[in-house]
């Protein structure tokens, strides 16, 4: 009798515990990924590419600008990836202790400005901006995007046609400045300001149809490299791994393209 109560304690365990490890097996997984405002489709539809090539995951979104993410991840919020906009924060997040090994660049980007399809301030050319009244919208200059419109504007300053004073002259004219690149491009599409300066992929994604664009010269506009890294102290840090792998993949760069950014050789490397 005592033998068969062994026995049968025995079979009840094995079955409770075959249970829980099928169960522990089967437990969703969250991988939360830190990307600039700017990434908001592309990395959208690379996060339904990697649900649906490992199954129980979820992969969450924290879109914003660049420094916002990065204040984040210093004041302790859990993340497993990390995508930026441009270097400078990518490096802060590096010298902070924040990201793993060596950040490695995903894309490219330029600036383009933008106007409402309508056009009320009759903007055709890059030296209307200059123009008293013109309500322009651009972002901080904490924002990667900010500080590479401070750059196009001093490099257009010393352009012929356009003027030393160009550059103060345009940001006279800025009406508010937001904290990511998605601000400005709402407050144009929604025609609360004349003029606006983007991304190129902002200006190709959803709403394009409500915009016109007047593009920089190459001698004056500005390419913003995007690194990306996994985050210190990821929750999933093995998939972390993979949805970097699949960032920089050949369906991940055509994603990419896709959205309007430049694709990368996969050996890039950030900036010294």
């Amino acid at each position: 009798m005592k033998r068969r109560y062994i026995v049968t304690v025995l079979s009840a365990f094995t079955l409770l515990w075959g249970a829980f490890s099928r169960g522990a097996a089967q437990q969703p997984t969250t991988l939360t990924v830190f990307a600039a405002a700017s990434l908001t489709e592309p990395f959208t539809s690379l996060g339904k590419s990697f649900e649906a090539a490992h199954p129980g995951t979820t992969v969450r979104f924290n879109f914003a600008g660049s420094q916002q993410l990065v204040l984040q991840i210093q004041q302790g919020a859990k993340a497993d990836v990390f995508a930026s906009a441009d270097e400078r924060w990518m490096e802060t997040a590096k010298d902070s202790g924040l990201v793993e090994g060596e950040p490695v660049l995903f894309a490219r980007n330029e600036l383009v400005v933008i106007v409402p399809v309508a056009n009320p301030a009759g903007i055709k050319r890059l030296q209307d901006l200059s123009r008293s009244g013109i309500k322009l919208v651009i972002a901080a200059d904490a924002v990667p995007v900010g500080r590479y419109t401070r750059q196009m504007l001093d490099r257009l300053s010393s352009q012929p046609g356009f003027g030393a004073k160009y550059g103060r002259q345009v940001l006279a004219n800025v009406a508010s400045y937001e904290e990511n690149v998605k601000g400005v491009l709402a407050k144009v599409q929604l025609g609360e300001a004349d003029a606006g300066v983007v991304y190129r992929s902002d200006a190709t994604g959803p709403g394009a149809s409500q915009l016109s664009i007047l593009t920089i010269p190459e001698t004056a506009n500005v390419i913003a490299n995007y690194p990306i890294a996994v985050v210190r102290g990821a929750p999933s840090p093995e998939l972390a791994k993979a949805f970097v792998e699949l960032v920089r993949s050949v369906p991940g760069q055509e994603s990419l393209e896709k959205s309007g950014f430049r694709a990368v050789d996969p050996g890039a490397q950030p900036s010294p």
